[in-house]
């Protein structure tokens, strides 16, 4: 999705009902914008910008705890990763196909995830026949006292927990946003701006202050729509985390 062009469609549809408004306040008759008239438009305008600012704020709510949950879990797959390569450290030179192997699996992992184009669609589905010869890898493990068996267990049950969590980081990649959600939200926001424009005195000030906060509102809608995306967009996770256990592979 091209969070940019949305939100540059959402300022460009906010900024003509500001101008349609002051196109409309033209063409009304004075009895149209009289006190007790604007009285009234005001206190629908004002139900409608609550409710408009409730649900932004559930859009903003959920787009980020969407991106919360996918970076934390990057950040535990990496420590995991970690992790499981000191257990293969820990068990000897015999592990030293095995460590190869998750060193091979885990730099494919991050060129798919968080490709070097940034106008590249990240891949997040993982390799399945790497994962399965990985653990075949571990499987083949053959311990020969107590301390290698612990760590054959150990390294199984991490083995198991990473292709987990990628196997979540999957089914996460569906957007968390409700398309119909957000059209009442823009729509909602056209009809407030039309009608904040139409009451307000035409001028320079005014007309400078309404498209502001266009502008405002759409950054917003591109906030949320980029948090959603937690893989792409500008926005995205750092990949910091899983090149950091990256470089500690093998050593």
């Amino acid at each position: 999705m091209n969070t940019l062009f949305i939100s540059a469609a959402v300022a460009s549809g906010l900024v003509g009902a500001v101008l349609l408004g002051m196109w409309l306040r033209r063409l009304l008759p004075d009895d149209h914008l009289s006190g007790d008239s604007k009285d009234a438009v005001k206190l629908a305008m004002g139900l409608i910008a609550t409710m408009t600012a409730l649900l932004l704020g559930l859009l903003v709510s959920s787009a980020k705890g969407s991106y919360d949950s996918e970076r934390t879990e990057v950040v535990q797959l990496a420590a995991k990763i970690a992790f499981l390569d000191r257990v293969l450290t820990a068990y000897g030179p015999e592990a030293a196909d095995a460590r190869t192997r998750l060193r091979s699996v885990v730099g494919e992992a991050i060129r798919s995830m968080w490709p070097e184009d940034a106008g590249a669609v990240a891949e997040l589905q993982p390799d399945e026949q790497a994962g399965v010869a990985m653990y075949a890898a571990l499987q083949g493990l053959a311990p020969r006292d107590d301390t290698q068996r612990a760590a054959k267990a150990l390294a199984l049950g991490l083995a198991v927990d990473i292709g987990q969590l990628r196997t979540l980081l999957v089914a996460q990649s569906i957007p968390s946003i409700s398309l119909p959600m957000l059209i009442v939200v823009c729509c909602w926001l056209v009809v407030i701006f039309t009608a904040f424009s139409l009451l307000a005195p035409t001028n320079a000030t005014t007309a400078l202050a309404l498209v502001a906060a266009a502008l405002s509102v759409s950054g917003a809608i591109f906030l949320v729509l980029e948090l959603d995306y937690p893989f792409g967009g500008m926005i995205r996770i750092p990949s910091r985390p899983m090149l950091a256990a990256f470089e500690r592979l093998g050593k």
